[in-house]
């Protein structure tokens, strides 16, 4: 493949540049070959297409070349075929445009399409048959039908050659319009008697490598006696007719003539066959040559028509001619744009000449009427600008502004110079975008605001306003206070500015006695980049307000003194007695004073000036009027609401000053009720009754509890069973009981109160029950009561793993006295109890311990009794498998192995140290805790 590059680069004299590039590729190529590298030859690096969104414009033909930015290479994107394209226009290219943006560049491409041998030589059909007489003359020509070849150049179809060539040559004219005219000269006569038929084959060649070849079968059959051809009165004809001509409009007409006659004169006319399809445009009358328009004709498609015609009479001769048409325009087609690129907003400050738009105008008509001008509407700053043929921009003519218009609507008309002028149009909508070029300005150029004294801190004032011609972020004005004092104190301890709605509060109270006016200044700033400002001067002026009662100057009123003015009781009518000065800081109205006498001892007696505050006497002072007089003068100023002030004038009517010194002795000064000594008492109070009811709440909760705690205790159900300590074992053998029976009372140190008491000595414990009681237990006096020793602890001795029992003390008949022995565990029994008996004193003492059990509060009893080995208890059930005893964690079980891993435990748990177990001996043994004890022990702890 050949490549032929041009380049040539336009500069004009505005933003947009321009250059032009030619190649020339073969068609049929590939898709996706390259076709060239438009970047390296436009002198384009890869980002500058990527930036500029370069793009192809190919009109209205359709797309055979895109661009690859990512490459810079121009590519095939559909397969061109050449003849489809152009027919036989040569040269035959492909008109491109290369639109690149930011800035604005265009470039012309032209690709041309070169032939390549791809088409072979046909004919129209593949056999055609001639009858000729015999008589025909030697040199007598006979038209053969043209092969055709869509090829063009070298390619076409170059030479003929005709087989057999015994009776017929071919003869080969060139004709003026490229064209070839075959025909086949008669070069032996004809002899119908030897052959009435020949066969002949025409063979069409072109020039291409490889050459191709299109073959036709000539059959010739022989007639008789027609020895003259027809002959054409012109060999060329020339008509002209005008585009979008109606059909069945007629063209021109044709005639031939043949000196035969009869049959043989009678000539038919036709049209042969060509490359372009003529016949689908123009039709010739068989019998009278009237070429006829059958189809549209459109100049800008094809603008001249070549016609071969052909005369034949009946007889097989015949003649050949031309017809030339030319197509006149006419005006039927409008201007047609394009928008290449536009932008859809540009900011007001933009350059003089910045390219709005480009546009492609091409008017397929010729001559005048393809002479297109554009103009745009009046009253824009913009003007369109003829950058090269067929191209136009449109650019800023005046600077722009969007805050007199912020869209524009751009109509740009283009018209031809046919007859009549056509004309089309394209409205494009452009937005102009801001800049921040407008300051914000206030709607005053200073303000003054009023506020009455004594006003509430964050009392709204007044408010300022600003406007920003600007849009949007531009125009979003904000308030600043701008920093000054007022009498050196900061004014944003004055007032504050809202940023947002320039809404001026105070920051404090205003004191129109303090200040009566101050001014500052506020910045309107807008949200631009960077910003604007303007400012203002607002000034505050502060209303006074009658918020200051009089302040009586004269005469001085004292705590702790008297002062009394003097009036001689020979004083006359209008006697100035004295003058009540009051001044008034407030301004204005609100600082007239007037005085009035408000309560006086003698009213008649003194008047109070209204205006000045003078007392003066109404009348003359007599003897009987009182030496004490008492006046009340109120002044009251003009505000709204008034306020006032009172004073308070004694006055002693005498003509001595002891004589007035004897009346004002009795002068008592009123006292002053202490307020906070009410509040102190009133708080005491309040705390003593408050800690009383806490105290008198708690004793009573006290109460309860220790109260239901023994409830608890009198009210169990559960059966008490002796228990058989561990540590006594049956060692002495004596006695008619082989084993001794133990009832031992144990108790907390904290059942201080119980009547239940112990001896130190465990053989000592001896409860003697009387069978004949019900719920009674002897007190045990013992050497020492442990039980009456507040300090004295009780502790559980540690048990035996021997579950033998001594022959310790055992238990006599009810009001029995033991003796030594007894009281040992070493003498008999008085009278050996039978079984009934040693039963009936083992629940009289379960009972009786039941009772001292609910009688001693809260605490822990434990029950042990020695029986003899003689007895057995074979009549009473055995408890011990699950018996609980009272305020005990012990249960009593049948099973031996149980009982041994128990004692076996509880041994070595209540062991004590070694330097304890010598004290510990000659303690009683407590007994274990019963479920129920547990469960109150956990219920205190929660508490």
């Amino acid at each position: 493949m050949r490549l032929r590059v041009a380049l040539f680069i336009l500069v004009l004299s505005f933003t947009l540049a321009f250059g032009q590039v030619s190649y020339s590729i073969p068609e049929e190529m590939e898709r996706g070959s390259l076709v060239c590298k438009i970047g390296q030859d436009l002198g384009l690096d890869f980002k500058r297409l990527k930036s500029g969104r370069a793009r192809i414009h190919s009109g209205d033909s359709a797309e055979y070349i895109e661009l690859n930015k990512d490459r810079g290479v121009l590519l095939i994107k559909e397969r061109i075929d050449r003849e489809m394209l152009c027919g036989e226009t040569t040269p035959c290219a492909l008109h491109l445009q290369m639109i690149l943006e930011n800035p604005m560049e265009l470039f012309r491409i032209t690709i041309e399409i070169t032939d390549i041998n791809d088409n072979a030589p046909c004919f129209a059909s593949s056999e055609t048959r001639f009858e000729i007489s015999e008589s025909a003359v030697v040199g007598s020509k006979f038209v053969l039908e043209k092969a055709i070849d869509a090829d063009i150049g070298v390619n076409d179809l170059q030479s003929y050659t005709l087989n057999p060539a015994n009776n017929f040559a071919l003869k080969i004219e060139n004709q003026a319009d490229g064209g070839k005219k075959v025909e086949m000269v008669l070069q032996k006569p004809l002899d119908r008697e030897q052959q009435n038929q020949i066969s002949l084959l025409l063979t069409a060649l072109d020039g291409g490598e490889p050459r191709k070849s299109g073959k036709m079968q000539i059959t010739v059959n022989v007639l008789d006696a027609n020895d003259n051809a027809p002959v054409f009165t012109k060999p060329v004809y020339k008509a002209t007719i005008t585009e979008n001509s109606p059909m069945g409009t007629s063209v021109i007409t044709v005639s031939a003539s043949d000196k035969d006659g009869g049959s043989n004169g009678d000539i038919s006319y036709a049209i042969s066959n060509s490359k372009r399809r003529l016949s689908d445009l123009f039709q010739i009358d068989r019998k009278t040559g009237e070429v006829i328009l059958i189809g549209e004709l459109d100049y800008e498609k094809a603008k001249v028509f070549q016609i071969d015609i052909e005369a034949m009479d009946n007889g097989g001769l015949s003649d050949s001619s031309k017809i030339i048409i030319d197509i006149t325009d006419v005006n039927d087609n409008s201007p047609q744009m394009k928008i290449l690129s536009k932008s859809d907003a540009v900011s007001e400050d933009s350059p003089h000449n910045h390219v709005i738009a480009m546009l492609s105008v091409n008017d397929p008509d010729s001559e005048r009427s393809g002479e297109v001008t554009c103009y745009i509407n009046d009253d824009i700053p913009f003007k369109i600008q003829n950058t090269m043929n067929g191209f136009y921009s449109l650019v800023t003519d005046v600077a722009l502004d969007r805050e007199v218009a912020s869209q524009y609507n751009i109509t740009v008309t283009c018209s031809d110079k046919g007859v009549p002028p056509l004309s089309s149009s394209v409205t494009l909508t452009l937005q102009i975008s801001d800049v921040n070029d407008n300051a914000p300005d206030f709607e005053r150029s200073s303000y003054e605001a009023y506020i009455v004294e004594n006003n509430t801190p964050g009392l709204s004032i007044f408010s300022v306003k600003a406007r920003d011609a600007d849009w949007n972020q531009n125009a979003r004005v904000s308030y600043i206070l701008e920093d000054s004092s007022v009498n050196g104190v900061p004014v944003s301890s004055y007032v504050s500015v809202s940023a947002d709605s320039g809404v001026i509060h105070a920051v404090r109270s205003f004191d129109y006695e303090q200040i009566k006016d101050f001014h500052f200044r506020v910045k309107a700033q807008d949200g631009g980049s960077p910003p604007l400002s303007s400012n203002v001067t607002v000034k505050v002026l502060i209303q006074d307000q009658n918020d200051n009662p009089p302040q009586v100057l004269y005469p001085v009123q004292t705590g702790g003194s008297l002062v009394a003015e003097m009036v001689p009781r020979s004083a006359d009518v209008g006697y100035l007695v004295t003058k009540v000065v009051a001044v008034d800081v407030d301004s204005g109205q609100n600082a007239w004073l007037s005085y009035k006498l408000q309560k006086a001892t003698d009213r008649a007696l003194f008047e109070v000036g209204l205006q000045n505050g003078e007392i003066r006497t109404i009348r003359g002072v007599t003897d009987k009027d009182a030496v004490k007089q008492r006046l009340a003068v109120i002044v009251e100023d003009n505000g709204q609401p008034s306020r006032s002030a009172t004073v308070i004038v004694n006055v002693a009517v005498a003509d001595s000053f002891p004589e007035v010194l004897s009346e004002f002795t009795d002068y008592t000064q009123d006292k002053e009720y202490n307020d906070n000594l009410t509040f102190y008492l009133v708080l005491a109070l309040a705390v003593v009754s408050f800690l009383f009811i806490t105290c008198l709440v708690v004793i009573i909760s006290v109460k309860i509890y220790r109260w239901r705690q023994s409830r608890v205790l009198y009210h169990s159900n559960l059966p008490v069973i002796p228990y058989y300590p561990p540590r006594y074992s049956d060692t002495l053998g004596t006695g008619t009981l082989q084993h001794v029976y133990n009832y031992e009372v144990c108790r907390t140190n904290d059942s201080r109160k119980s009547d239940c008491k112990f001896g130190t000595v465990g053989s000592q414990n001896v409860l003697i029950m009387d069978p004949s009681s019900t719920g009674t237990m002897q007190r045990i006096q013992s050497e020492k009561n442990i039980l009456d020793e507040p300090d004295s602890p009780l502790e559980q001795k540690p048990p035996n793993n021997d579950w033998r029992f001594t022959q310790g003390p055992r238990p006599g008949p009810s009001g029995a006295t033991g003796g030594p022995e007894v009281a040992m565990g070493t003498g008999p029994w008085p009278q050996p109890p039978t079984e009934a008996e040693q039963l009936q004193a083992l629940m009289a003492a379960a009972n009786a311990v039941g009772e001292a059990t609910a009688t001693l509060g809260p605490g822990t009893m434990g029950l042990s009794t020695r029986y003899s080995p003689q007895f057995t208890l074979q009549h009473v059930p055995d408890y011990r498998q699950n018996v609980y005893i009272p305020g005990s964690t012990a249960t009593l079980t049948s099973n031996p192995q149980q009982q041994q891993a128990t004692a076996q435990q509880a041994a070595q748990q209540a062991l004590p140290p070694p330097q304890q177990q010598q004290q510990v001996q000659s303690e009683p043994p407590k007994a274990a805790q019963t479920p129920a004890s547990k469960k109150k022990s956990t219920k205190k702890e929660k508490k």
